[in-house]
């Protein structure tokens, strides 16, 4: 038996401590966050604990798409939550099949299964890809392939980490499962030439958001399209952060008039209240599991599958793709038009927005401190991007607060280099 030592009560409970010194003594020191604390949300705004009020700039990498605390989410969260939370898939509920329905729907695929995380979706549609190219593509057992893109994020389970190409993620946490074949993003020929008769699948975000706001060269997803349709393999596209009006349409793939065989998505599809996600894919495609193959005591429960129903409603009502496309326009317009040799590049698409910061001028980091002294919450990614990824309920003075947030955080470096 390990031996183990209490620490007294009064030693674990200080009166002055604060909840960021509770983070630190009592969890693990997996984040480094930036030194706020928020108390409270509201549409585009956050409020911390000294009662100060941010601009969010984040969304929670697009997991708050429709604003912090939407009262029509807020209200079906509430009500739903008074009649029946979890009972398991042991058991239909009269909130799953309607969920399911507006999903498959709103963003044209046959049959969804649905989740918790993005993570968990992005295992589902890896389990799905080879157990269809075993059972109908005929590729001997266990040897299907699935290619992934260089850069990728699409979670933090050992599987997926084991595909990523970043070595951080990696970094003591193998061995990792076989079975995915790397090729740089964007480049659709790498793509082809990459395929082989054991190949099940191209696993790619439309736009990587983990890798600083990565956009692709223009009909790049339409090509890889046409290329996993003549080779006979499935075209899966994680949208969990691009997906459901971020970029300016209800999915990413949709800029270029693509289908894909499988869909992720999360995120956003729990409205900013709750952690929602779904593989979606062909009828072939699903028809490949059967009772017993996949499941999650969570994923599909009432009380998400409500607020996920609410989600897909406001975000057709409100016509909140085409509010990111005008809004982010106007941003991508207006950063751009910040003339200053610390930015080395401005892009993305729709309200996905990264400001490349030059490491020489200062770090990402450096700018999002100097965003939150003014008011305007982001969070770098890689130390050199800046995210501009507010809720897709963002106002033009929002758009202008954070610019001239962005300009004065520039001006305020050069002075500190000075």
């Amino acid at each position: 038996m390990i031996a183990t030592t209490l620490l007294p009560v009064a030693a674990t409970r200080p009166g002055d401590a604060t909840p960021a010194d509770l983070e630190r003594r009592y969890g693990a020191a997996n984040y480094h966050p930036l030194p706020v604390t928020l108390q409270r949300g509201a549409g585009v705004w956050l409020f911390d604990t000294a009662g100060r009020r941010h601009l969010d700039m984040m969304s929670a990498y697009s997991a708050v798409s429709f604003g912090h605390g939407h009262p029509a989410l807020v209200r079906v969260l509430t009500e739903q939550a008074e009649r029946l939370a979890v009972t398991s898939r042991a058991f239909h509920t009269d909130r799953l099949g309607p969920f399911l329905r507006a999903v498959c729907e709103t963003t044209g695929m046959a049959k969804a299964l649905p989740m918790n995380t993005g993570a968990e979706a992005v295992e589902t549609a890896v389990k799905a890809a080879r157990k269809w190219a075993y059972k109908v593509k005929r590729v001997p057992e266990g040897r299907a392939e699935i290619i992934v893109a260089a850069g990728n994020f699409a979670g933090r389970t050992t599987t997926i980490i084991g595909f990523s190409s970043e070595a951080q993620y990696r970094d003591g946490f193998g061995p990792f499962a076989p079975g995915f074949v790397s090729v740089p993003f964007g480049d659709a020929g790498a793509l082809e030439a990459a395929i082989t008769s054991n190949t099940a699948a191209f696993l790619v975000e439309p736009i990587q958001g983990e890798a600083g706001i990565i956009v692709p060269p223009a009909g790049y997803l339409a090509r890889a399209r046409e290329i996993c349709t003549r080779h006979g393999i499935l075209l899966i596209c994680d949208e969990v952060q691009t997906g459901l009006g971020r970029t300016g349409a209800v999915l990413a793939c949709d800029h270029e008039g693509i289908r894909p065989d499988g869909l992720v998505l999360g995120k956003a599809l729990g409205g900013g209240l709750l952690p929602v996600s779904a593989f979606l894919a062909t009828e072939e495609v699903m028809a490949q599991f059967t009772p017993g193959d996949h499941g999650s005591t969570f994923g599909g429960n009432p009380l998400a599958a409500a607020v996920g129903e609410a989600a897909l409603d406001l975000l057709v009502r409100e016509r909140l793709s085409e509010r990111a496309r005008v809004r982010g326009d106007e941003l991508l317009a207006k950063l751009r038009a910040i003339d200053h040799p610390g930015v080395v590049e401005v892009r993305g698409k729709g309200l996905l927005i990264g400001v490349e910061i030059d490491p020489a001028f200062a770090s990402a980091r450096a700018v999002c401190e100097g965003l939150l002294a003014r008011g305007v919450l982001s969070k770098d990614t890689h130390g050199t991007v800046v995210r501009f990824a507010p809720p897709l309920v963002v106002e033009s003075e929002h758009v202008d607060l954070a610019v001239e947030a962005l300009a004065e955080t520039l001006r305020s470096l050069d002075r500190r280099v000075a």
